[in-house]
């Protein structure tokens, strides 16, 4: 049955692997049609790659309701990959989840990884989650990185230090630079900044963009400008506007007042007030760009930006437009948290913001996290005695007590993670808010 006239003489006579082998030779011909032809003649006569042909046939030709029948016609005979293709027909054209539940567990219970993996997700999202770590485990068992990152995120949310670091080192080591990135942030917020180092450059053998902001931080904390203006220009070219900041610092402390210069312009442009401010700053001092510079400084200003504000009403009122100037100088926006907040405790934020924002969940703002966990550490820095820091913060401060323990909870969420359920955003700014109170009463800048 080699050539086409023998395939073509037994599939007349009814052979059903005949026919599929000749359809399959019509595809390959590039007679789609014909193709088409046969495997019907053999999906009929119960040929099972024929029925699977013939819905990859009809889904690309967007036939669909003939794409259901003939993949149904497949998996009902326990084709894996027919039931995965159906499942995500039903969920994804016609939002028939629990259909698409049957024929993704049916399509994992026959070895399909990636059945195992949607599934996983479907149960995420229906708030099943020992099923969907059941699944996951199923779906990275047969070598699904992603699904790996996802279990140690699972576990990191629960608080599992042993699981976590089992499914992200998993991830890593199969080349998936968000577990190699996520076990980096998990080794420096558990005080291993060398161990976190090795991961981050795993990462970034990847153009993970965050791990190399991670490597800038640690090249600058070495003094290594040079290394650390590589790393945060590679951070910056993927466009993150902190990392353009920080390239455009480090550009300002090796000299280089052009790059400076570009990279504080593409920051300022994103919107980032602090680069607007610094960019300003260095029309004015390096190229004598006063009507530069108080553009910029105007657009810092609104942004919220306190210097800002100050150094644009001294050149309005330079410029004699006192009106103006006094505006900006008799109510000038309130500083903002300006302290640097340990690595430790921004890796915190980085993982909470990360777990938070997965399945299409709303992410926690990293720096919102960051000011919450750094004003804590500030503010009970000088107390020696830890046994009832909220008594003595609200003894100091006048802040209700109510407000300080919810602000320690949350702050207790963020350092052992499944203590209690993530913050939500309005919590999140709720307890901002109580932070920012605490450092005006107590004088903290």
């Amino acid at each position: 049955m080699g050539d086409e006239a023998e395939l073509l003489a037994a599939a007349r006579e009814g052979d059903a692997q005949a026919a599929h082998r000749l359809g399959k030779l019509y595809a390959q011909y590039g007679d789609r049609a014909a193709a088409k032809l046969w495997w019907e003649r053999a999906a009929r006569l119960g040929n099972v790659d024929s029925a699977y042909n013939l819905g990859v046939w009809h889904e690309q030709h967007g036939t669909l309701e003939e794409a259901v029948t003939w993949y149904e016609a497949a998996a009902s005979t326990g084709d894996a990959e027919a039931a995965t293709n159906l499942a995500t027909i039903l969920l994804e054209q016609r939002g028939d989840v629990a259909a698409a539940r049957v024929w993704y567990e049916s399509a994992a219970l026959a070895g399909s990884r990636t059945a195992a993996r949607r599934l996983a997700l479907l149960c995420e999202e229906e708030g099943e989650q020992a099923a969907a770590r059941e699944w996951h485990r199923q779906a990275a068992a047969g070598g699904d990185v992603a699904s790996a990152h996802d279990l140690g995120f699972l576990a990191y949310s629960a608080g599992d230090d042993e699981e976590t670091v089992r499914w992200w080192e998993c991830g890593a080591r199969g080349g998936h630079a968000d577990s190699a990135y996520c076990m980096g942030l998990y080794l420096h917020a558990s005080r291993d900044p060398e161990g976190a180092e090795a991961y981050y450059r795993l990462a970034a053998k990847n153009e993970h963009p965050g791990a190399a902001s991670r490597l800038g931080g640690v090249a600058l904390s070495r003094g290594d400008l040079r290394a650390a203006r590589a790393w945060f220009e590679q951070a910056a070219g993927a466009g993150r506007v902190e990392d353009q900041r920080m390239a455009g610092f480090v550009c300002v402390e090796l000299g280089d007042t052009s790059a400076a210069s570009h990279w504080f312009g593409r920051a300022a442009a994103g919107g980032d007030a602090e680069s607007a401010f610094n960019y300003g700053l260095l029309l004015i001092a390096e190229y004598g760009d006063l009507a530069g510079g108080q553009h910029w400084f105007r657009q810092a200003a609104r942004a919220g930006h306190h210097a800002a504000a100050v150094e644009l009403g001294g050149l309005l009122s330079v410029a004699g437009r006192h009106g103006e100037a006094q505006a900006w100088l008799s109510d000038p926006p309130p500083p903002a948290w300006g302290r640097p907040t340990e690595p430790e405790l921004t890796a915190r934020a980085e993982l909470a913001a990360a777990a938070t924002g997965r399945g299409g969940g709303v992410a926690l703002d990293v720096a919102d996290l960051a000011e919450v966990l750094g004003t804590w550490d500030v503010v009970t820095r000088p107390l020696h005695d830890h046994t009832d820091v909220i008594g003595w913060l609200v003894r100091r401060s006048g802040v209700h007590a109510s407000a300080v323990e919810h602000l320690a909870s949350v702050r207790g969420t963020l350092l052992r993670p499944g203590s209690a359920p993530w913050p939500s955003p309005g919590e999140l700014q709720h307890v901002l808010a109580t932070a920012r109170d605490l450092r005006r009463r107590l004088g903290v800048r």
